[in-house]
């Protein structure tokens, strides 16, 4: 079952639906040669990829908090 699951949520992550923006032409092009993406297309989802993964460290990061982190050489 759980993973019926997980094959599910990876299509809604992938099916593509047309969208339309009104975007920096400059800002798009900044962003395309940053990311080295190859299209305009690649770079927005680079950019969003990047986002969505900046909160997973942020949520992780604080999950974390007050966790005491010791070295495996501590005696």
């Amino acid at each position: 079952m759980a993973t019926a699951r997980k094959a599910a949520e990876r299509r809604r992550r992938t099916t593509k639906v047309p969208k339309s923006y009104r975007l920096t032409p400059s800002k798009l092009a900044a962003a395309q040669r940053i990311l080295g993406a190859a299209t305009e297309t690649e770079a927005i989802e680079t950019a969003l990829d990047m986002v969505v993964f900046r909160q997973e460290l942020i949520d992780g990061t604080a999950a974390m908090a007050g966790t005491e982190i010791v070295s495996p050489d501590a005696d």
